[in-house]
């Protein structure tokens, strides 16, 4: 396993996530989509940081994205506000994101998940931004009070044009992986979710194969920090 600096932390959502970040060779927690959770890990492991990063996986809000299309942001919105970080480091995270061929603009950092067409396209007309996640807005805000830069690195999973099934909104095991016994309560109350489900499925790990080039990417971040 590659080693670098402990000195970028990046905050997952799903167990899967965070292993490619571990096998890039960074530090990473895992907030399994439950924001007090990951908030309680971030203030606590960002002790040691000195760059806090949102990787993983998103729900895309421009229409133009598909699966496995990255998105490399240092500009997140909310409920609660919008940070930016500083031009310097946003001048290195662009050099980046065009060294990889990843497409910049603001993320959205969700309450919940965004699971139907109308809402993926409200939100966008109404933030702007490209995409939709549950844990950047929390690694920006925490980063803002540290005072240390953000970034967000991301791949869509989801399309704007694709309506999540019920099955995709239960909440994750602590582990951040998928609680396998209520996906499947839920298939057979609902068995006419099954289509969509695969085709999520699909678009899932196209994601997750295209988080690899820019975690590895990151590390240019660090050797310049």
């Amino acid at each position: 396993m590659l080693t670098f600096p402990a000195a970028m932390l990046c905050t997952s959502g799903l167990a899967a996530e965070a292993r490619i970040a571990r096998a890039a060779g960074f530090s990473t927690v895992v907030g399994a989509g439950d924001r007090d959770r990951t908030t309680a890990l971030v203030e606590n492991a960002a002790r040691q940081a000195n760059c806090l990063v949102s990787f993983g996986i998103a729900g895309a809000l421009a229409p133009e994205l598909r699966a496995g299309d990255v998105v490399i942001s240092t500009e997140v919105v909310s409920d609660a506000g919008r940070w930016q970080a500083a031009d310097a480091f946003r001048s290195r995270v662009a050099a980046l994101a065009a060294g990889i061929g990843a497409i910049e603009g603001p993320v959205l950092g969700a309450l919940r998940i965004i699971a139907s067409t109308d809402e993926k396209r409200r939100a966008w007309v109404e933030t702007g931004a490209l995409a939709v996640d549950l844990e950047s807005d929390v690694v920006a805000r925490i980063a803002a009070s540290a005072g240390i830069p953000f970034v967000v690195v991301r791949t869509i999973a989801d399309s704007v044009h694709r309506e999540l099934p019920p099955a995709a909104l239960i909440p994750l095991a602590e582990d951040g992986t998928p609680n396998l016994a209520r996906v499947l309560a839920s298939v057979v109350r609902r068995p006419r979710q099954v289509a969509a489900l695969c085709g999520l499925a699909r678009e899932t790990r196209t994601a997750l194969a295209a988080l690899v080039l820019p975690a590895r990417a990151l590390h240019g971040l660090v050797a310049a920090a």
